[in-house]
């Protein structure tokens, strides 16, 4: 009889090799015949000692044991159980469980993830609620274009706040309050769209004054808990899940109107946001230092990864102080700009193709849906070609420049061939290719806030962000009146497009990814 081998892999989880003829008695009359090979252990592996045979007994002793084996490889460890079930007439089969424990860190950016996944339908809701709603009402284009504005009121002065605050009491609580708060306006939208124009518009600004913290909270907690050959990475996984969140706003709320009403997705995704946070409070920690639950392995490999120490200041340094270097204002104009064209494609994507190709709103939700997807999967792949980059060589200031020069020249030709589309499946592809290059930003000005200011990001983020947030009320205000104005999308694409040129040429100019503020 052929004998059943049991090999090894070449990796930390190994298992016994042995040679087993086990078979049960049949109506053919065969005998079980057992060979095995004793077992001894060597370090992380194995070896096979002489060959004999031994009793049902001593072999199901051997394979009943319990084989651990640990192995550290940058802060992973893993276990491994053996065992066998046994059955009638003393056969059986061996049973593998294997348990893997994530790195800390992980768990960590996909918290965050999710989070910024659901900071983003949160947001997207609305731009498709606001279709029926403007019906409903009798809102003009101008007037549409205000409501769709209004999250932006409070945003721009939450930013600097949240920020700051990071970067003095780490991201944890100041994002925990956020959630709260941005659900809780949430829930209270479709109260609000039924009382009062008035209350809308006072219940969003208060939803973007707590969706402000968001991002800076992002920036500070991915910066001290991955190491700098990482934070790409960790970036475009959260920007991922950021940019995901359009998928699912865009593709679930024109459902959910049509089953549930107005008030159906706003408490869905309220409801999510609560959840989260109760996992978030007892799992997740402002610095891996303080963490309960990560390897002492990881921790190091933490540490070992920073070149930006320190990155946690008790001060805030002056407004004046941060502007007067160039490079923050490449940081500051690279903000206006990804945020104008930003939210011009997220607030008027789902009546842009309503108005412009006349389809109703669930196939315009699944048009404006795609790019938004396709956009998760390029930011990530912008990350990790950023850390490949920084890992083979070459400058930080070279890799910044790169990845930022195709966030903004890519999207800003797609959007002039917009111009021309004449069917919305080109549209859609034009789009797609707009917001899948512009996510190479996340890798350009985004992640240079750490290069510059690492004690200051937070704060920089704030003040960036806020500027960019002007700049998205303007551009999604002033969409509504070129439209009303002009009767078109075009122009508004034009000027989108040559901002997104002159800005690349002043970034190139200026940026650096050499540490520019010291405390």
């Amino acid at each position: 009889m052929a004998a059943t081998t049991f090999t090894p892999h070449p990796s930390c989880l190994l298992a016994p090799r042995s040679n087993l003829n086990s078979f049960r008695k049949n109506q053919l009359g065969f005998e079980p015949r057992i060979e095995a090979n004793p077992i001894k252990r060597r370090g992380f592996g194995f070896s096979v000692g002489g060959v004999g045979k031994i009793s049902r007994e001593r072999e199901r002793e051997a394979l009943q044991r319990r084989l651990e084996v640990r192995c550290t490889a940058e802060g992973i460890e893993r276990g491994m159980l053996v065992g066998r079930k046994s059955g009638g007439g003393g056969g059986g089969e061996v049973e593998v469980k294997v348990k893997v424990n994530v790195p800390e860190r992980m768990k960590v950016v996909a918290m965050v993830a999710c989070v910024m996944c659901l900071c983003n339908a949160d947001r997207v809701v609305m731009s498709v609620a606001v279709v029926p709603l403007a019906a409903k009402l009798g809102w003009s284009s101008s007037f549409l274009g205000i409501v769709q504005s209004s999250f932006l009121w409070g945003y721009i002065f939450s930013s600097v706040i949240g920020g700051a605050l990071a970067d003095r009491y780490g991201g944890k609580r100041v994002m925990a309050w956020g959630v709260a708060f941005w659900s809780l306006a949430t829930l209270l939208t479709p109260w609000a769209a039924n009382h009062s124009t008035a209350s809308l518009l006072a219940v969003r600004a208060f939803f973007g004054l707590a969706e402000g913290v968001a991002m800076p909270c992002m920036s500070t907690l991915l910066s001290r808990w991955f190491p700098s050959q990482e934070r790409a990475s960790a970036i475009g996984i959260s920007m991922a899940g950021f940019h995901l969140g359009n998928v699912v706003g865009l593709l679930l709320t024109p459902i959910m109107l049509s089953s549930m009403g107005i008030s159906g997705p706003f408490t869905l995704f309220s409801s999510i946001g609560m959840l989260w946070l109760t996992t978030w409070a007892f799992k997740v920690s402002n610095d891996p230092r303080e963490s309960r639950f990560i390897s002492q392995s990881e921790l190091r490999l933490i540490q070992a990864g920073k070149t930006d120490s320190p990155v946690k200041s008790n001060k805030f340094p002056t407004l004046w102080f941060l502007l007067s270097k160039l490079p923050t204002w490449a940081i500051i104009f690279a903000n206006i700009t990804n945020n104008w064209g930003y939210f011009v494609l997220l607030s008027w994507m789902p009546v842009y193709f309503k108005t412009v190709f006349n389809v109703n709103l669930k196939q315009a939700a699944w048009f404006s849906a795609v790019p938004w997807g396709t956009m998760a999967v390029s930011g990530y792949i912008a990350g990790a070609t950023s850390d490949y980059l920084i890992s083979k060589g070459y400058s930080l200031t070279l890799v910044r420049k790169i990845m930022q020069s195709i966030g903004f020249i890519g999207p800003g030709v797609a959007l002039l061939c917009l111009n021309y589309a004449k069917t919305p499946v080109v549209a859609a592809v034009l789009m797609t290719i707009a917001l899948s290059l512009s996510s190479f930003s996340q890798a350009g000005f985004l992640l240079n806030m750490q290069d510059i200011a690492p004690q200051y990001a937070g704060y920089l983020h704030g003040i960036s962000n806020s500027a960019g947030t002007l700049a998205a009320i303007v551009s999604t205000v002033g969409t509504g009146y070129f439209v009303q104005w002009l009767g078109s999308f075009q122009a508004f694409l034009s000027v989108t497009a040559v901002l997104y040129f002159v800005t690349a040429i002043f970034w190139n100019l200026f940026a650096t990814g050499e540490r520019v503020f010291y405390d």
